[in-house]
């Protein structure tokens, strides 16, 4: 016990003996850096500025592509989910961008630029309310009922074509993938392939998958070289001797589709055999050249006319096969072999014991041809499943490349507007609709709301302001003019890049899949409400 007299000095504070040894609290690893509030917030929102900025100017009919170089591959492109697949972003909150970006590319094929260019805008858009103190969930309550309301009013809008006839849908399709194409490097043939996407859309069941779509890709020649096929195309196999004196023409054959490996393989290769004398070594040669012959006589007796194979045919087999009048190719892709399989009917088999016609699979007819500076083996009338293949022609490689991918996007689009058949004028005429919608409706309400409803609305004049802007235009002109239009009631004005002016987009056929519109301000709108919330 401390006694403190008169003369002693009285210490400021007490300390109880165990204050010295409280232990330090550690809630994170050693290293791990934490940041938070209005400065990460801002930090977030700089960085989706970032990313925006890189593809904004591929947006749009005229809008410019970005050369990729990675790894030695060269990717040319203005596919807003290629260049956010390539640009591998590693900042957490701008990942957000890349996953909207292909969750669009996966749900509807179209509108991939456009979904990233409004979340930016929309956070771009709440920035200075974030600054000035309003609390991001204030914001994001704000913009919620903002994205119903647009997409309540999209369905309004939007011009259902289901109940007519089937020329007027056709017709219909072909205008809305040629709208797609038309941003893509292959807008200048966007007639001839919209043609093309609709046929091969329509030939095939609406039940099946994309993947009954195949799409080859032959260098040289022009673009409008390219054809469709009604059935499959895949480009021939590496070949042994004795290929050339096979039958090239089948009319209804019969296909045998095989996991085998059909040539002689090295013993040293699979086992050791210990042998006493040359006569023992012989025996062996002999059994493996039996067991060769007597899968390739199973092989002929089946009926089977074209044998196709995952692995190697070998020059043994070639030649047997030849001799017979069979066709057959090895190492065949395995996409190819299932798209044979869904449409021919064949089973694929791993063994040959019991090759019966009910795992054969038939056609109308197969040839091989030459294409370019390939040989196809195309297969046509095929009678379980309707499928197709494009076969692309082009120059560079990376052309042909961007050919495929915008054809993708056309066809992802063609098949979702098949199964929800409304449309709505694009070029801007939407969003300007719907900008017009919001600001009417913010007036009719009061607080932090009316100026954050009319800041989503003001965030949805990115797309008429940047097409405008990619095509060389005034954006504040074109801007003043499609406010008065849509004032006036003109709902389907957008912007026309070709006159450099405005124009009813809905007369002039630039037409979207409602599905695509109503995806992507779902999709931008809820990415900008979680980096607003973190």
């Amino acid at each position: 016990r401390a006694c403190i007299g008169p003369d002693t000095e009285r210490p400021a504070t007490m300390m109880g003996p165990n204050a010295m040894l409280q232990p330090q609290i550690i809630l994170l690893k050693d290293g791990t850096d934490t940041s938070q509030g209005k400065g990460q917030l801002i930090s977030n929102i700089n960085a989706c500025q970032a990313v925006v900025d890189v593809i904004r100017t591929t947006l749009g009919p005229r809008g410019m592509d970005k050369l990729i170089h990675k790894e030695g591959q060269v990717t040319i492109s203005n596919d807003g989910a290629t260049l956010m697949k390539l640009l591998e972003i590693v900042h957490p909150a701008a990942c957000t961008l890349v996953q909207i970006s292909m969750s669009q590319d996966a749900e509807v094929g179209d509108g991939t630029t456009s979904v990233v260019l409004l979340a930016g805008e929309f956070l771009r858009e709440a920035k200075p309310y974030i600054e000035e103190g309003v609390h991001p969930q204030v914001i994001i309550k704000a913009y919620r009922e903002a994205c119903q309301l647009a997409v309540k009013r999209i369905d309004e809008l939007a011009i259902h074509l289901d109940t007519q006839d089937e020329a007027e849908r056709r017709n219909m399709l072909e205008k809305s993938a040629s709208t797609s194409l038309s941003s893509k490097l292959v807008s200048g043939c966007k007639d001839f392939f919209a043609k093309m996407v609709v046929d091969a859309v329509l030939c095939i069941d609406p039940q099946a998958g994309p993947d009954m779509i195949g799409m080859k890709k032959v260098q040289g020649g022009a673009l409008q070289e390219s054809m469709l096929v009604q059935g499959i195309a895949f480009k021939r196999t590496f070949s042994y001797a004795g290929f050339e004196q096979m039958t090239k023409q089948f009319d209804n054959p019969k296909i045998a589709l095989l996991n085998i490996e059909l040539e002689l393989k090295a013993e040293r290769d699979n086992a050791e055999v210990r042998i006493s004398d040359v006569a023992s070594y012989q025996k062996v040669v002999d059994a493996e050249w039996d067991i060769i012959y007597d899968k390739l006589a199973k092989i002929v007796a089946s009926g089977a006319n074209i044998v196709l194979s995952r692995l190697a045919i070998g020059d043994l087999a070639t030649q047997y096969f030849a001799d017979r009048g069979l066709f057959c190719a090895g190492r065949v892709q395995e996409d190819d072999l299932k798209r044979t399989s869904k449409a021919t009917g064949a089973v694929l088999q791993t063994s040959v014991n019991d090759l019966n016609p009910g795992v054969l699979g038939t056609c109308e007819t197969f040839e091989e041809r030459q294409v370019g500076g390939e040989r196809f083996n195309f297969f046509s009338g095929c009678p379980k499943a309707t499928t197709c293949t494009l076969v692309l022609r082009g120059g560079a490689e990376q052309f042909i490349e961007e050919a495929e991918r915008s054809l993708h996007d056309a066809i992802q689009n063609t098949r979702r507007l098949l199964k929800n058949p409304s449309v709505i004028a694009g070029g801007g005429a939407i969003e300007m609709e719907l900008s017009a919608h919001l600001r009417e409706h913010s007036r009719a309400i009061f607080g932090k709301q009316q100026l954050l409803i009319s800041a989503f609305a003001k965030a949805l004049e990115v797309i008429p302001r940047q097409v405008s802007a990619n095509a060389g235009m005034d954006p504040t002109d074109v801007l003043n003019k499609l406010r008065m239009k849509h004032a006036q009631g003109g709902k389907w004005f957008g912007v026309d890049v070709i006159g450099c002016d405005v124009c009813d987009t809905f007369e002039s056929f630039v037409w979207e899949a409602t599905v695509m519109k109503r995806n992507a301000l779902q999709a931008a709108s809820e990415a900008a409400c979680l980096i607003l919330s973190v």
